[in-house]
């Protein structure tokens, strides 16, 4: 074990020695390898954000649970205890015919409501739920249109549906959009280590008289592939928190226009990770191809 240990660090070193004997060329390589990744990385971290910010513009969906008109108070009692046994509820709240009316009166409509002789509104129950998932909208409604005293249920979800298709859609062309990148970073990094291995023919040549094993003249060409792949995915991370931090202010001046408050966000540290740790596997199957 501790062989194995030694023989990937000496590999490590000399990878790094390796890179560094030719700072312009390995700069160049992973600047290549930091702007490709950096567009499939930032454009999820936008989607996410923008989607974060249609949900701040429009609102949380809702559900309107309407009552029927003889309903008495033990039976909207019932219906609540039904809503608290709800899964993926975030909050629900009553709302009576008489506070509805009122509310109808002071959006302008007095004038038309005047002429009919009782109250026509229902009592109703408001329902905010924790997802947007359009399925579950419809999951719940067709619930909760078989309760007891329920005489209809809306759904406030249309734009929801709208948005995730959107987002379906973008999300598919980003996904799209990064395997033509992948191959494309395999076939820069493949390209990087096949002129290593013609420069350092007769090395390679002398190891191989001295006994040394393909595994032993191979580890050091994977290194320098992954070694590689690491410093550009540390630029396409850096390319990301760039660009969110040029988009802030004037994200920020469009939400405050639509009375919202929202600020861009980057990649947090699991998602760091899993883009470099990309980056590092790309470089590796480049140098294995």
């Amino acid at each position: 074990m501790l062989n194995w240990l030694y023989l990937h660090f000496r590999a490590f070193v000399l990878a790094l020695k390796r890179l560094g004997k030719q700072p312009f060329g390995t700069l160049l390589s992973a600047l290549v390898m930091g702007i490709a990744l950096a567009l499939p990385a930032g454009g999820y971290v936008l989607l996410d954000n923008v989607s974060a910010l249609a949900r701040g513009v429009s609102g949380a969906p809702e559900i309107s649970i309407f009552l029927n008109n003889d309903v008495d108070f033990a039976q909207i009692e019932a219906v609540r205890r039904n809503l608290e046994n709800v899964p993926h509820l975030a909050d629900f709240r009553f709302v009576s015919r008489d506070e509805a009316l009122k509310q109808l009166e002071e959006s302008g409509l007095g004038d038309v409501l005047g002429g009919i002789p009782a109250n026509p509104l229902p009592d109703a129950f408001i329902v905010t739920l924790q997802s947007d998932d359009p399925e579950l909208f419809e999951v719940l409604k067709a619930e909760m249109k078989d309760w007891p005293d329920v005489a209809h249920v809306q759904l406030d979800s249309a734009w929801v549906k709208r948005l995730a298709a959107l987002l379906e859609l973008a999300r598919t062309m980003m996904l799209a959009l990064s395997v033509l990148l992948g191959f494309a970073l395999v076939i820069v990094t493949f390209n990087t280590v096949r002129l290593q291995i013609l420069t350092q023919k007769n090395e390679i040549e002398v190891s191989r008289l001295l006994g040394a094993t393909d595994r032993f003249i191979r580890r050091p060409f994977y290194w320098f592939g992954g070694l590689q792949g690491v410093l550009g995915g540390l630029i396409a991370l850096g390319a990301v928190w760039g660009g969110i931090e040029a988009l802030r202010e004037p994200v920020a001046k469009v939400a405050e226009a639509y009375g919202v408050m929202i600020s861009l966000s980057g990649p947090d540290w699991r998602e760091s990770l899993a883009l470099v740790g990309i980056a590092a596997a790309l470089g590796w199957l480049g140098t294995a191809i």
